[in-house]
């Protein structure tokens, strides 16, 4: 059976999270432990894994992670496939995958301020005048904008 057919066969899965979260959000190995309620040696044995092959074909009777372009990115998932293991594979009837944004945390505080920051600088240099070409007529023009200390 074709990835694409499988899929297909899938029903609407119910999608959990802060509004706007889309259903092309990934899942990493922890999520899907959770969601399963299996340990984390459980699911990787059920994942397709080769150690010859970075993304081996389908396979119905596994849990297919996504395409990886190197053997040291993490496994991630489409909530939709493991929705399908479960059902399909597990057994499991009712199939719920929660998909929740993680916290802030102090490196995405910091780069939210950063991005803050060059906007505030891209608006200045958008609302400066034309740029004097000469660079006393630059420095004359800085001086009188800025008052001695």
């Amino acid at each position: 059976m074709a990835r694409s057919e499988a899929l297909a066969q899938t029903p609407p899965l119910a999608l959990q999270g802060e509004p706007g979260a889309d259903a092309e959000t990934l899942i990493g190995i922890d999520e899907v432990q959770r969601s399963l309620n299996r340990s984390r040696a459980s699911v990787y044995r059920y994942t397709n894994t080769d150690p010859r092959n970075l993304n081996p074909p389908f396979n119905p009777r596994k849990l297919n992670p996504e395409y990886r372009s190197d053997q040291k990115e993490p496994l991630v998932f489409h909530p939709h496939e493991v929705a399908r293991f479960a059902r399909d594979v597990l057994r499991i009837k009712e199939v719920t995958v929660e998909v929740l944004n993680s916290p802030s945390t102090a490196t995405q505080q910091l780069l939210a301020s950063i991005l803050e920051e060059l906007r505030a600088i891209r608006v200045r240099l958008d609302g400066a005048d034309a740029h004097p070409a000469d660079l006393h007529l630059h420095r004359q023009q800085h001086s009188q904008s800025r008052p001695a200390a």
